[in-house]
C-alpha cells in the first residue's frame, strides 16, 4: 500500500480547530485555505500534520476511508523514522511505505491510548509481509 502525510497548516492556529471531516485550515494571511489532496496512487492511511514553532511537525490526525481521527495528543514526527529515505516535510504529500507508516501508527497509539480501538482499527487495513514491494519505507 501507499500511504501519505499531508499538511494541514500552523499547529498553534489550527489545532483547536480541527475536526473530523474538515479538510482546510487557516493560512498565516488569516484565509481559509483547503488541504491538498493525496495522490490518485494512495490507498492506505492519510496522516495530517501540522507545524510547531521551531520548525518540528507533529501528526495531528490518522484518516483511512470513513474514519477520521483526530489525535488528542499530537505526535513530533522524527523525518528518519516516520518519513523514510529522501522524503522530507513539504507542501505537497510525502508518500510512504508500510514500514514508515506502522512505525508513525505504533508511535501515535502509544502516545493516544484512550483512542487504541479507533487506530487499531485504521492500522489493521495493511500489513506489514517483507514480500518484495511491500515492506518499503
Amino acid at each position: 500500500m501507499r500511504h501519505c502525510l499531508i499538511y494541514h497548516g500552523g499547529f498553534e492556529r489550527n489545532s483547536s480547530k480541527l475536526k473530523p471531516g474538515e479538510w482546510s485550515f487557516e493560512g498565516t494571511d488569516g484565509q481559509k485555505h483547503p488541504v491538498t489532496p493525496p495522490p490518485a496512487d494512495v490507498d492506505g492511511v492519510r496522516v495530517g500534520y501540522m507545524e510547531k514553532a521551531g520548525k518540528k511537525f507533529a501528526a495531528v490526525r490518522v484518516q483511512k476511508g470513513a474514519r477520521d481521527v483526530i489525535l488528542k495528543h499530537e505526535v513530533l514526527l522524527d523525518p528518519t523514522r516516520h518519513l523514510g529515505p529522501g522524503n522530507r516535510f513539504s507542501a505537497e504529500p510525502i508518500v510512504v511505505g508500510d514500514v514508515a507508516m506502522a512505525d508513525l501508527l505504533a508511535d501515535i497509539m502509544a502516545k493516544n491510548p484512550e483512542q487504541k480501538s479507533e487506530l487499531t482499527a485504521i492500522r489493521g487495513s495493511f500489513a506489514i509481509t517483507g514480500q518484495s514491494g511491500t515492506a518499503t519505507r
